[in-house]
């Protein structure tokens, strides 16, 4: 049973989704059905970006490989999927955390134009 939905604002996600191989994207969605279904989320799965205001990332390992994907959540159960990118360095590249702040930057503002405010 789902306990929040999860969504993909615009293209960013299916973007970077398409760019992986195959066991990855697998890997993905299984991160995403447990977010989707688990109603604590372990913060191995998901976890709040420290310093920000709202942005998580969804955290996806594949034996010594990892992979990011930026999302938040819009009220207390929507999960908006945006940019991600595989991790290279210990910490997470601030382009990347300034890209998909940006992100949900553009997503409150057209949800703002589409509410009429």
């Amino acid at each position: 049973m789902r306990v929040r939905e999860v969504i993909a604002f615009k293209n960013y996600f299916e973007d970077f989704l398409l760019d992986q191989p195959q066991k990855v994207q697998d890997k993905i969605f299984k991160i995403i059905e447990a977010i989707e279904t688990l109603e604590r989320v372990p913060s191995n799965y998901l976890k709040h970006l420290a310093g920000t205001d709202g942005l998580y990332e969804a955290r996806i390992q594949l034996g010594s490989n990892i992979w990011r994907v930026f999302c938040f959540f819009d009220g207390d159960k929507l999960v908006i999927l945006m940019n991600g990118f595989q991790k290279k360095t210990q910490k997470t590249p601030k382009n990347q955390i300034d890209k998909a702040l940006n992100i949900m930057s553009e997503y409150y503002e057209q949800k703002g134009r589409e509410n009429g405010n």
